[in-house]
């Protein structure tokens, strides 16, 4: 029987691996070595591999984002890791003119293989400018590759291809999923970006889902069967490139679909998604439906929280709805809003 572990310590053993694979893996970023180790996914690493390869950097991140650049040039392979996404956003010039541009301006002659870890999510009324969810930021900006996290043992495999893909990409992780528990894969697959996942398989209706909504559309599938109601669920894993194929396919044949976001629609990977289906896919038994988050920054107070966010009750509740059935799903057991449950430890 295997052992499992939090996502935090696969993705530990997940860089350790490939520091062993490849002597050219180095690991910095702000907090790599504190005693905390970003929530514990750079703990030992130091330790294990020696000062030169894992280091503590200054607080400039895009002097840092730079530096990966320069050292992916010199046969380097960077793992830059920010404790926050909103950190990240003082590198966006380096990301997006320079790390992302790189492959198109040489001609396809020249690759940057940095990878880009940034935590993102809420946590204890971080408030408007730590808890941002940007994912169809990056999404937007061609060059880049962009991989949401989900399960624990697919972030394994998604971190380990993103290492080792030769042009940048982007990493993000969910605060909430660190806690999240699975098994560490016996060998470590580099061909794992631009696949989506069948979670659960269904014929009734598509829920479509990335980071930690795949958790939440996990449980709103067990609430839906009670309902007679057979959710296929789906792990986009990858927004940039979106394996369109596979969402395709079973859209096909449920002939719904409801698109669940960790952000807001507008402009966004859910609509992004959802305009695909439309334009796909004849037939269709009710509209594309897409639940997000409010266009507005997030607030800080647990009351203007309280239902800011979407949880399984939501994902049920409006699937119920588009089945015609007069039926609320009620959360009994509701916690604060920006605290999952006992498990989730801080600061941060």
């Amino acid at each position: 029987m295997s052992h499992k572990l939090p996502f935090s310590s696969i993705v530990n053993k997940t860089i350790a691996s490939s520091m062993k694979a490849s002597k050219n893996v180095i690991c910095f970023g702000l907090g790599v070595t504190d005693p905390k180790g970003i929530f514990g996914t750079t703990l030992g690493l130091e330790k294990k591999f020696g000062k030169d390869r894992v280091f503590d950097v200054p607080a400039s991140e895009n002097a840092l984002t730079g530096f990966a650049i320069g050292a992916s040039l010199n046969n380097q392979i960077p793992i830059l890791t920010h404790q926050r996404l909103d950190f990240a956003l003082l590198s966006l010039d380096q990301i997006i003119n320079g790390a992302a541009k790189w492959l198109y301006m040489f001609g396809g002659e020249s690759n940057v293989p940095i990878t880009i870890r940034m935590i993102m999510g809420r946590g204890w009324g971080q408030g408007p400018t730590h808890s941002q969810n940007l994912h169809s930021v990056f999404s937007h900006i061609p060059g880049l590759k962009v991989v949401t996290a989900s399960l624990p043992t697919d972030s394994a495999n998604l971190l380990y291809s993103s290492i080792f893909d030769p042009n940048p990409v982007i990493f993000l992780e969910h605060r909430w999923l660190h806690n999240s528990l699975g098994d560490v894969p016996k060998t470590f697959k580099k061909d794992q970006l631009g696949k989506c996942k069948i979670i659960k398989k269904g014929k009734d209706i598509t829920l479509v889902g990335f980071s930690y909504m795949v958790l939440e559309c996990i449980e709103a599938a067990k609430i839906l069967e009670k309902y007679n109601i057979s959710c296929e669920v789906i792990d986009v894993r990858t927004i940039s490139p979106i394996d369109f194929k596979t969402l395709e396919k079973s859209v096909l044949k449920t002939k719904r679909a409801l698109i669940t976001d960790t952000s807001n629609s507008f402009c966004g990977i859910s609509s992004t998604i959802s305009n695909f289906f439309y334009s796909k896919i004849d037939n269709l038994l009710n509209k594309i439906e897409i639940l997000s988050m409010p266009f507005c920054p997030e607030p800080t107070s647990y009351k203007l929280l309280d239902g800011f966010y979407n949880d399984r009750y939501d994902i049920s509740n409006c699937v119920l709805k588009m089945f015609k059935k007069n039926i609320k799903v009620i959360n009994k057991n509701k916690i604060k809003p920006d605290i999952p449950g006992d498990w989730f430890k801080g600061p941060f």
